[in-house]
């Protein structure tokens, strides 16, 4: 019989690193466990290979069973490790569902099967990261919308606000990302004539880099930022562009408001949700309100203040105490609900 007066001990299932690329959800979670030690004994495993074919992707699997203790937590990525998991002692967090809307039908299906439908039969609660995304958990794999938590993700304390007079001759825009959904073809030929400087921060590729010639952005780009590097990025900034097409949540967006920058971003899926009445809103698809978005808060200065302000108060939504808490009654949920079945 399980010892009620101990702590339980959390394994988090996280990918493996990389060396370079997108570190989110690594960032996630490291957040979570300082902010809930002495209160939960973690426990981080990565995958033994890189999440690539079948066979490693089946290694992943195999390697992770042996690890599982009281709380099986998987982060995000590689859902499907988790197939041969006890699901009474299995979370997982959903970061979004991207997937489902890239590359031909025989691939989402595969993607569907092991990455969503697989994985949430074998969880016993799912995390995401935005009612947007939970909709779209419980819309591809029909389970009951009780099971999915939403557990918004914590902003890091390294962003605070630094005054910086507004550019309105040349403002600095900064674009954090540059996957498909970011919509980069898009904001450059919503900016394409309007002087000002972009900041792209992710791998450039020539496609990308013949479209930005062609339209004659001064724009620098920038891969393999660390942390204090990409906060400087903020801080230089004036404006923050974020106008994807599709997001799981919006990081970029709360970043933004803390730093107490203006933020332009779409207005699907979670961004609105996310940025509340602190962003100036765009439909993603159109190059025309980009353009006059972009106008607007370059010449509108009661208008920048009025957003900035609104960041002061919509980034208390996500202090790292906050989500760190919700992860912690979730925790403890899960451990007495099996504590009552040893």
């Amino acid at each position: 019989m399980m010892e009620e007066s101990r702590q339980p001990e959390v394994i988090h299932f996280q990918r493996r690193q990389r060396t370079e690329g997108n570190f989110s959800l690594e960032f996630i979670f490291e957040d979570v466990r300082e902010n809930l030690a002495g209160k939960i004994n973690f426990k981080v495993v990565y995958a033994k290979y890189f999440s690539n074919g079948i066979f490693k992707r089946l290694a992943n699997m195999l390697d992770s069973v042996k690890h599982q203790s009281d709380i099986n937590h998987v982060t995000g990525d590689i859902h499907y490790i988790n197939l041969l998991f006890d699901k009474n002692k299995t979370i997982l967090t959903v970061l979004d569902c991207g997937f489902m809307y890239l590359g031909n039908a025989i691939g989402r299906s595969i993607y569907k099967l092991f990455w969503l439908t697989l994985p949430e039969k074998k969880s016993k609660y799912i995390t995401a990261i935005s009612t947007a995304t939970k909709s779209e958990i419980v819309k591809f794999t029909g389970c009951d919308p009780s099971k999915v938590f939403v557990i918004p993700v914590a902003v890091s304390n390294l962003y605070q606000p630094r005054f910086k007079e507004f550019n309105a001759q040349c403002p600095v825009l900064l674009q954090i990302g540059t996957s498909s959904n970011k919509n980069i073809a898009r904001l450059v030929e919503g900016i394409s004539g309007i002087d000002c400087k972009l900041v792209i921060i992710g791998r450039v590729d020539p496609v990308l880099k013949k479209h930005l010639e062609y339209h004659r952005i001064n724009y620098i780009n920038k891969v393999n930022l660390s942390m204090d590097e990409l906060y400087g990025e903020y801080v230089n900034c004036d404006i923050v562009t974020f106008i994807s097409t599709f997001e799981g949540f919006g990081m970029p967006i709360i970043e933004g408001n803390c730093v107490e920058r203006v933020v332009i971003t779409g207005n699907t899926t979670s961004m609105p949700e996310v940025g509340g009445n602190a962003a100036h809103y765009v439909d993603p698809f159109s190059v025309d309100e980009i353009r006059k978005g972009m106008q607007r808060l370059i010449t509108d200065g009661k208008y920048r203040e009025s957003l900035i302000e609104n960041g002061r108060k919509n980034k208390l939504r996500f202090s790292n105490e906050k989500i760190a808490n919700m992860y912690y009654d979730l925790y403890l949920k899960l451990w007495n609900e099996n504590l009552g079945k040893a």
